[in-house]
């Protein structure tokens, strides 16, 4: 009769762990499946800054064209472009141009959590003032920043901070600024 009953609770388990591993086999087989309804562009959104600042004697224009690819839900990775042009009447002209690469992370819908990477090149022309003569500074400038915002929809309002800042050679005055970041 032991005999028996061990037969019988054999079997059972062995049916038991059967069962709960084809299971698993199935739920691991349809997690991995690729779904072919989306092809890569529609993955990617569109987006960037527009700047534009005039004032007495002073001119800021600035462009910066971005695009980012959805991983998924939660992550995006991204490239972006910086053109500006800044001009101080009678004192300098500064052309900024480069690029920039970012990662995305949204651990809820309305948290953005961000890293960028941006690398520009600085060239300025100083004019002759007060006796000094004109002068050149070209120089590359290299900028981590780290941030975080709050994203509804496609917009992101939050703030960012440049790990790398520096003083003496960063091209903004602060290392922390705010943002405003929109993807269509």
């Amino acid at each position: 009769m032991k005999k028996i009953h061990l037969s019988i609770v054999f079997k059972s388990f062995f049916v038991i762990m059967i069962s709960l591993f084809s299971n698993f086999a199935n739920a691991q087989e349809q997690n991995n499946v690729i779904d072919n309804n989306y092809t890569f562009w529609d993955k990617v959104q569109f987006g960037g800054g527009l700047g534009l600042g005039i004032g007495s004697g002073y001119t800021d224009i600035s462009v910066m064209p971005s695009a980012i690819y959805n991983i998924n839900e939660i992550v995006a990775v991204g490239v972006g472009l910086q053109f500006g042009y800044l001009a101080s009447k009678n004192y300098y002209d500064s052309y900024v141009y480069g690029g920039s690469i970012i990662g995305l992370v949204n651990p809820i819908p309305e948290i953005q959590l961000s890293a960028e990477l941006e690398q520009v090149r600085v060239n300025t022309d100083y004019d002759a003032r007060n006796g000094f003569p004109s002068y050149s500074d070209n120089f590359w400038n290299t900028a981590l920043y780290l941030g975080a915002g709050y994203r509804t929809g496609s917009v992101t309002v939050g703030a960012r901070y440049d790990v790398l800042f520096d003083d003496d050679r960063s091209l903004y005055g602060s290392a922390f600024m705010p943002f405003v970041r929109v993807y269509f």
